[in-house]
């Protein structure tokens, strides 16, 4: 088990086998490398918050559940940095972002993941349909605790 605080749950404890590693980190957040995914109520919305530092957590959702035309290239590097075996085991993310009660999705930046060995990686989707700030219309923003 790790421990750690953060600012909007307050206290954590969570099984190591939980921690999805980015070796590269995200965009704008290079250093923060450990992450965990954390339930939003009863719906397909997460939470994936940072391990490392406090303050970081961002809302992610699987993107095909609001834009069923979503489409992502995965390079075959992208397969190898993950160590993905197999398809199954892919596990993709958009971030949302919530700003003046509207929310957005970026289908630029995708979190791909590898759910078993809990590695992950943020990639560019070079899809020119897709934006960084999708607007979601079925979504109310979900409120911070």
């Amino acid at each position: 088990m790790i421990s750690f605080n953060s600012s909007r749950f307050g206290r954590l404890e969570v099984a190591k086998d939980r921690v999805i590693h980015f070796p590269g980190g995200l965009m704008g957040f290079p250093d923060i490398k450990r992450f965990i995914l954390m339930d939003y109520k009863d719906t397909s919305l997460k939470w994936l918050q940072a391990v490392d530092d406090p303050d970081i957590a961002f809302i992610v959702m699987p993107p095909y559940e609001v834009f069923p035309d979503y489409s992502l290239k995965i390079d075959k590097s992208i397969y190898n940095l993950l160590a993905l075996e197999s398809e199954d085991d892919l596990v993709i993310f958009v971030m949302l972002r919530v700003e003046g009660g509207r929310v957005t999705a970026n289908l630029q930046g995708p979190l791909v993941l590898n759910s078993i060995n809990k590695r992950g990686v943020q990639i560019v989707n070079e899809d020119p349909r897709f934006s960084c700030r999708t607007p979601l219309k079925s979504l109310n923003a979900p409120a911070a605790k």
